[in-house]
């Protein structure tokens, strides 16, 4: 039997979830844009804030990403283009520390934007 998490999505609404996640919804929750919450949508205190494991799609064999590359002259990795839907640029922001998923949110595209140029 899987476990079930809840987590609330971008909307602010709750979503029980069965793990492992599928592999779109864990890059999201990944980036921060879904939270692990209690049923009742309180925060969670469980276990360490890290991600439920990945999907079993993910390939194994793949060697994970270098923790620290080298800096180049402008960090653009991972940067989402600037059609990208607004919830990428939040992740994106969220991913660099800048705010957190829900101040993001607030805040329009092109402000991420600028925000991070």
């Amino acid at each position: 039997m899987a476990e079930t998490i809840h987590v609330r999505g971008e909307g602010g609404a709750i979503f029980a979830m069965d793990l492992p996640l599928p592999e779109g919804i864990a890059d999201r929750y990944e980036r921060g844009l879904l939270v692990r919450v209690n049923a009742d949508g309180s925060p969670y205190a469980g276990a360490p804030a890290s991600a439920p494991p990945p999907a079993p799609s993910q390939d194994p064999g793949t060697p994970p990403a270098d923790p620290d590359p080298e800096p180049g002259p402008v960090d653009t990795a991972g940067r989402p283009a600037i059609n990208a839907p607004k919830s990428e640029w939040i992740g994106y922001v969220v991913s660099k520390g800048l705010l957190s998923a829900d101040d993001a949110a607030n805040y329009t595209k092109a402000d991420l934007i600028d925000m991070v140029s």
